[in-house]
């Protein structure tokens, strides 16, 4: 999974019908001040995809999660640079791992917030609101969630 021209990646992390969320800062300077965000962010050096988006899961969460916990993966067009792309995961947290979360110095506070509250928020980013029912869809296409 190695693609030299994407830009950053985004990880939606589930648990029951719950999702891993933050409150982005609220900097006029950032993209999407004071949204609601998922982990992830801008890849650095030469990382890969997947590499990117657990390195910013553990900066941001303290989340060490491997490779193999991401279980879907998909590349889509950044809105914001049409020529560039960013990948977007999916994956699951156990309660252990949510009470072993540890907030990073990004954004004002996090939360579990209900799959249905962030797809319906008006604040919460509309990429990831896409992206999120993208792997949702395809999901209960499959097979239902573990």
């Amino acid at each position: 999974m190695t693609d030299e021209t994407f830009h950053g990646a985004k990880l939606a992390l589930l648990h029951q019908d719950q999702v891993l969320t933050y409150l982005r800062d609220d900097f006029a300077h950032i993209p999407f001040p004071g949204h609601w965000d998922f982990p992830g962010g801008g890849r650095e050096n030469s990382e890969s995809p997947s590499e990117c988006v657990l390195r910013e899961t553990f900066e941001e969460f303290g989340l060490n999660l491997p490779p193999e916990r991401l279980i879907f993966s998909r590349q889509f067009n950044w809105t914001h640079k049409p020529n560039h792309r960013v990948w977007f995961f999916g994956g699951y947290l156990t309660a252990a791992e949510i009470a072993a979360i540890r907030f990073g110095d990004e954004g004002q506070h996090w939360r579990m917030m209900d799959i249905a509250e962030f797809l319906a928020h008006p604040l919460a980013i509309p990429d990831l609101k896409h992206r999120l029912s993208v792997w949702l869809d395809e999901r209960l296409s499959i097979s239902p969630q573990p």
